[in-house]
C-alpha cells in the first residue's frame, strides 16, 4: 500500500462489482491516493499504523463503486407535463411526435434558452442524480438540431463537468428528430449532421461519440449509417437508440460499426442480438421509459443472457418520456418490469454502465488502479438497492478521493 493515503476508509462491507455476484465483503479497508484506489483488503490486512489525511469509518456500511448513469438528456429546457396528460387521454408517443409535439416541442424551448439559462436548469437535475449516488453521467445534446443549438448543448454539457464534482462524457445526437426548418428533406437534414455539425463537434472537442435515432419515427437505417460513417471518420466511437418502438435493424447496424451500445431494444431480435454479442456492444435498459409510455412489449432479457451481452441500466432522462433523475429506481423497474436480478441491475449501473461509455478500464469496479469514485450506503445487502422503491439510502458519495473531494454524509 502507498505511504501516502490521501482518504482512508474503515470498516466496509465492499461489493466490487467485479464479479456477477455481487459479493459482499467481510469488513474492509480502503485507501486512496492521488484519486485513485491504492489500497483494498480486511480489516486484519490493514497496518495498524496506517493513517490517512481524511478518514472515515464506514462502521459497516455497504461500499459500492460510484454509479453510473450511461443515458440521459440531461440538457433541455422546459417540460412536457402537457404531453403526458395527452397519453393519458389516449394518444401515443408516434400521435404527439407527428402532431409537432415531442422532441420537437423541446427543440424550440431549448433553442430559445441562452446558455446560462441552460446550465442552469440542467444543474439542478445533474444536483439531484448525485444525491442519488451517480458520480459519472452521459449527456447527450439531440434537443437543439441545428450546428449553433447542438453546440451549445454540448459546451453546457462540458462546463457541467467541469463545475460539478461529477465526470461528464458527452454524446452528439444532432439525429435525434427532423427539425422543422428541415420538414420532408431528411436526407438533406442527414447531410447537414455529416457535413457540418459532427466535423464541428469533432474539431471542438465537445463530443466524445455519436448517437442516432433509428426509428421509424426517426432517421432510416440508411441514413444511420451515414451518420456512423461520419463519425467513424472524424475518430468518435458510436452508439444508437434502436427497436423502442419497432424492429428497424439499428442493433445490428450498431453492432457492425462497434458500437458501444445499443438503447432501448425492446424490438430487437435474436439475429440483433447475437450481433452485439460478436461485437461486444452493450445493451442498455431503460426502464423509466417503458414505465412512463406504459410500454407492454418487454425486452428480450433472456436472449440478453444466453449471448452474453452485458445488460446496463440507466435513467434516459429526458422531458418527455423519462423525467426522472433517481437511478436507484430504475434499478427498482429493471427488476420489476424486466426481471432483471438486482445483481444485474447493480452491475448494470457500474461495471456494464462504465463498458457501455467505454470507460471500463478505469471505472465501474472497486479495485486497485481504478479510480476512487465510491458510494456508501446504509443497506445491509446490494438487493436492497433495487428493493426499495425509491428509497434514498445514500450515506457518502466519494467522487475521485481527495481529487474530488468527500462528499458530506446524506443521513
Amino acid at each position: 500500500m502507498t505511504p501516502t493515503i490521501d482518504l482512508l476508509i474503515r470498516n466496509a462491507r465492499v461489493v466490487t462489482c467485479a464479479d456477477d455476484a455481487c459479493a459482499v465483503s467481510p469488513p474492509a479497508f480502503l485507501a486512496v491516493a492521488h484519486g485513485q484506489i491504492a489500497g483494498l483488503g480486511t480489516m486484519a490486512q490493514l497496518d495498524p499504523n496506517a493513517r490517512g489525511a481524511q478518514e472515515l469509518d464506514a462502521e459497516g456500511a455497504l461500499l459500492t463503486p460510484g454509479l453510473i448513469d450511461c443515458h440521459t438528456h440531461l440538457v433541455f429546457a422546459g417540460d412536457r407535463a402537457r404531453e403526458f396528460e395527452l397519453r393519458l387521454e389516449g394518444a401515443s408517443y408516434e400521435d404527439i411526435a407527428r402532431a409537432g409535439g415531442g422532441i420537437l416541442s423541446t427543440v424550440q424551448r431549448t433553442r430559445e434558452a441562452n446558455a446560462g439559462d441552460l446550465l442552469a436548469q440542467s444543474t439542478r437535475r445533474l444536483a439531484s442524480l448525485m444525491q442519488h449516488g451517480v458520480t459519472t453521467v452521459e449527456i447527450k445534446s439531440g434537443y437543439g438540431l441545428s450546428l449553433k443549438a447542438e453546440l451549445k448543448c454540448l459546451q453546457v454539457a462540458r462546463e457541467l463537468g467541469q463545475h460539478q464534482p461529477v465526470n461528464v462524457v458527452t454524446t452528439l445526437l444532432a439525429a435525434h428528430a427532423l427539425p422543422p426548418e428541415f420538414t420532408g428533406r431528411a436526407d438533406d437534414y442527414i447531410d447537414h449532421v455529416v457535413q457540418h455539425i459532427i466535423p464541428e463537434a469533432a474539431r471542438l472537442k465537445l463530443a466524445d461519440a455519436v448517437d442516432a435515432f433509428c426509428e421509424n419515427i426517426g432517421f432510416t437505417s440508411a441514413q444511420t449509417r451515414r451518420v456512423f460513417e461520419a463519425a467513424q471518420a472524424h475518430g468518435l466511437p458510436v452508439k444508437l437508440h434502436a427497436e423502442q418502438l419497432s424492429n428497424q435493424g439499428g442493433a445490428a447496424l450498431a453492432a457492425e460499426f462497434g458500437a458501444l451500445s445499443a438503447d432501448h431494444l425492446e424490438f430487437v431480435d435474436e439475429a440483433g442480438v447475437a450481433a452485439m454479442a460478436r461485437a461486444g456492444t452493450v445493451a442498455v435498459m431503460l426502464p423509466g421509459a417503458y414505465y412512463f409510455l406504459r410500454d407492454t412489449h418487454v425486452p428480450p432479457i433472456a436472449l440478453f443472457r444466453r449471448h452474453g451481452v452485458p445488460m446496463a441500466v440507466a435513467t434516459d432522462c429526458n422531458p418527455g418520456t423519462s423525467p426522472t433523475t433517481h437511478l436507484p429506481l430504475m434499478l427498482n423497474m429493471a427488476c420489476t418490469l424486466f426481471r432483471m436480478t438486482p445483481a444485474e441491475a447493480l452491475l448494470g449501473v457500474t461495471r456494464h454502465a462504465a463498458r457501455a461509455l467505454g470507460l471500463l478500464a478505469t471505472h465501474g469496479t472497486v479495485e486497485i488502479g481504478k479510480r476512487a469514485d465510491l458510494c456508501l450506503w446504509n443497506i445491509d445487502h446490494p438487493a436492497e438497492l433495487a428493493y426499495a422503491i425509491g428509497a434514498s439510502p445514500l450515506r457518502a458519495r466519494i467522487h475521485g478521493g481527495l481529487d474530488g473531494g468527500l462528499q458530506h454524509r446524506l443521513q
